[in-house]
């Protein structure tokens, strides 16, 4: 019996990464369209819950674009087709990862540079960052007179 509520808890763990929002009636019938339909919805991002995949999201636009996506498949397009297609008709958003283009540069380059900005930054700081002196100097005949007057004449006297 403990075996048993081992294994439902288990099983009860792991279960939720392996549900996908795909529904039954949207699965194709040829196991290499449909494969690459799941590539394809992976890569695609809902336009309702933005930071999910169309292949993770339960929202009803993002099950029209599954499907979108597997009737394109089915017409004879290209993976690179129905992308192309989504994001004639999405905009670049549709996609999880930008495609590195002249108008995307920024996106793509704006870490980088930030990046080696602060390494530089960094790199100056140290460099300008003096170091702490190995030995004090010792003090002129003045400060010592004036150190003796602010600590008293027995603290530095044997």
């Amino acid at each position: 019996m403990r075996q048993l509520a081992m294994l439902a808890l288990l099983m009860t763990l792991v279960a939720p990464g392996a549900a996908f929002a795909v529904q039954p009636d949207e699965i194709l019938k040829d196991p290499v369209l449909e494969g690459r339909a799941r590539e394809l919805s992976r890569e695609l991002r809902c336009m309702v819950c933005q930071n999910q995949s169309i292949d993770d999201s339960d929202a009803p636009l993002a099950r029209d674009l599954r499907l979108l996506v597997r009737q394109r498949l089915q017409a004879g397009d290209s993976d690179r087709q129905v992308i192309d297609f989504l994001v004639a008709r999405y905009g670049e958003f549709v996609l999880l990862k930008p495609r590195l283009e002249a108008h995307t540069l920024l996106l793509w380059g704006l870490a980088p540079a930030a990046l080696l900005v602060a390494v530089i930054g960094l790199l100056l700081m140290a460099r300008r960052r003096r170091p702490a002196p190995s030995q004090a100097e010792p003090l002129s005949p003045d400060e010592q007179k004036r150190l003796a007057t602010l600590v008293g004449p027995s603290a530095g006297e044997p």
